[in-house]
């Protein structure tokens, strides 16, 4: 036996032990967390319990990536404790989570980055069927998308938040790879259309411009109905992302071909409960004012003058009339905050209403 089939030897050795005292550890960890869970329970029998808490896993979370000596980098490591917390949480019951479908979605993809992979994960046929479900109590949580870094804000998410009583519980950034994919049973057919969702075309546009001219651009409702669609249709293909393609049997012919590498998606967790402070929040706020001059003025000082910082404003009509407007707001901080929470004093004295739409984790994946 060679010096370097004894070193392998040696080192797969190290590694089945490594490996073990890792399945250890692990199963130690759900145990308490089993624990956990049975605490809460006995504490308050009879109620439905929350055994998830976003501002606890966000703290974990961070912690995770402060203390990684590596060699594995800060996010791939919180990722695989990501893992282990949503399968610990699972032992209990896991969650149902509602997602704007159908399967194989970026919805869903932002889903499982911010729950783990042990939820079951519930598409829905709309933006405001995700927050019915939520609402009655069917899902725990809902996830949407409300912002795109090339495409704007997404209206009827900005617009459910006038009338539901959801709260914001988290946030969650998904990196948006547009790759363009067909059947492996279509061969060298030339393509004849190209379906996709009309964002998807939006942020493609330079690209197939430049590759694919003349072949029609047919829209549909998402991404995945794309896919679905190009894997029936020979001489066909989609623009979607990995997870279309892994569920529907397809193969990319052109990876990563949105026009701008940074595009990105913004989510949003909506859920019945408030969030408590995790030490790096965020807060959403809806609010409706007096239609005179000065009025935006008097929204926006009081953020100055308390040294806040606002990270997005946006005007909605408002439902209650012709050229009224309402500004939802996301800005740095948690509303137990001191300072927040005198802002929001400062805001209601001037507004004609201010909705309170939740302070959440800043997102740490």
């Amino acid at each position: 036996m060679s010096d370097e089939q004894i070193r392998l030897g040696e080192l797969r050795d190290q590694i089945d032990s490594l490996d073990q005292q890792i399945m250890d550890l692990i199963s130690a960890r759900a145990r308490c967390a089993q624990e956990v869970a049975h605490v809460k329970m006995a504490a308050n029998p009879g109620e439905d319990v929350f055994f998830y808490r976003p501002e606890r896993e966000a703290q974990v979370l961070r912690r995770i990536k402060e203390a990684n000596p590596g060699p594995l980098a800060d996010e791939e490591m919180a990722r695989l404790f990501r893992e282990i917390m949503s399968a610990c949480l699972a032992l209990e019951q896991p969650m149902r989570i509602a997602f704007l479908g159908p399967a194989g979605t970026f919805t869903q993809a932002a889903a499982l980055k911010h729950f783990g992979h042990s939820v079951i994960s519930v598409p829905m046929p709309a933006i405001d069927a995700v927050f019915r479900e939520v609402e009655s109590g069917a899902a725990q949580y809902g996830v949407v998308p409300v912002e795109n870094s090339t495409e704007g804000m997404i209206n009827h998410t900005l617009d459910m938040f006038i009338s539901s009583p959801l709260k914001i519980c988290g946030e969650v950034q998904l990196r948006i790879h547009h790759h363009l994919m067909r059947s492996p049973q279509s061969g060298d057919q030339p393509l004849s259309r190209i379906y996709s969702h009309q964002q998807s075309f939006a942020q493609c546009r330079q690209w197939l411009d430049a590759h694919q001219y003349g072949v029609e651009r047919v829209t549909v409702s998402s991404n995945a109905e794309a896919a679905r669609r190009a894997a029936s249709e020979p001489g066909t293909a989609a623009i979607a992302g990995d997870m279309a393609a892994e569920l529907y049997g397809l193969e990319i012919m052109a990876g990563k071909i949105e026009d701008r590498p940074d595009n990105t998606t913004r989510f949003l967790i909506v859920g019945r409960e408030s969030v408590g402070p995790s030490g790096q929040d965020k807060t959403s706020i809806l609010v409706s004012m007096r239609n005179r001059p000065g009025a935006l003025y008097q929204l926006l000082e009081p953020f100055h003058r308390s040294g806040i910082s606002l990270t997005r404003i946006e005007t909605r009509p408002s439902p209650s009339g012709t050229w009224a407007y309402v500004f939802y707001i996301d800005f740095e901080g948690h509303m137990d905050d001191t300072n927040i929470s005198k802002l929001l004093e400062d805001l209601e004295e001037d507004a004609v209403e201010l909705k309170r739409l939740g302070s959440y984790p800043a997102g740490v994946l």
